[in-house]
């Protein structure tokens, strides 16, 4: 028990917050369009999120991932912050951690830091694309068991993890 008290009227009950948990956009952002931003930031208006949470990925880890060519990240992140600028009545943050480290960062160590960052529950929003990529991890199981997913793209083939843990995932509304 913390050692603070407090005195409240009799019958006093705490303001329940209408806003929970946070919604996390986890992609490269190289061939992410303004509607699907446009999307994401609905869904967070919708389902009630406190906010929505950007997070680009830095070119080496892009690399390590899907091989794909992609612009620096510096060009990325400064097209979140200009769409988060035109939308400054949103709660939208761009997570800059790996802005900061500037080299490869695991998909654990970002969750791990996500977790640690932001209030709970936590919703990851990927595109198609990256939601397979991700399932291809051995970590996937570990994660979707403490996290919801909500994919972004339309339904086609999909990693068999993410069909056994179809329960903890579902398609964005268009």
């Amino acid at each position: 028990m913390s050692g603070k008290y407090a005195n409240v009227p009799f019958g006093y009950e705490p303001v329940a917050p209408s806003r929970k948990g946070t919604l996390i956009f986890y992609d490269s952002f190289q061939n992410v369009t303004d509607e699907q931003l446009e999307r994401a930031a609905g869904i967070m208006n919708t389902r009630a999120f406190k906010q929505l949470v950007l997070y680009p990925l830095h070119e080496s880890t892009v690399r390590r991932m899907s091989r794909d060519a992609v612009q620096p990240y510096h060009k990325r992140d400064d097209r979140l912050h200009e769409w988060r600028h035109d939308h400054s009545s949103l709660p939208i943050r761009v997570e800059g951690l790996e802005g900061k480290r500037k080299k490869y960062t695991p998909i654990d160590t970002a969750l791990r830091h996500i977790q640690a960052e932001y209030t709970v529950p936590l919703f990851l929003y990927m595109t198609t694309e990256m939601a397979n990529q991700w399932a291809s991890f051995d970590s996937f199981t570990d994660w979707i068991k403490e996290l919801r997913l909500i994919i972004d793209g339309q339904p086609g083939e999909m990693h068999p993890r993410l069909e056994q843990y179809r329960h903890r995932w579902e398609w964005a509304e268009a």
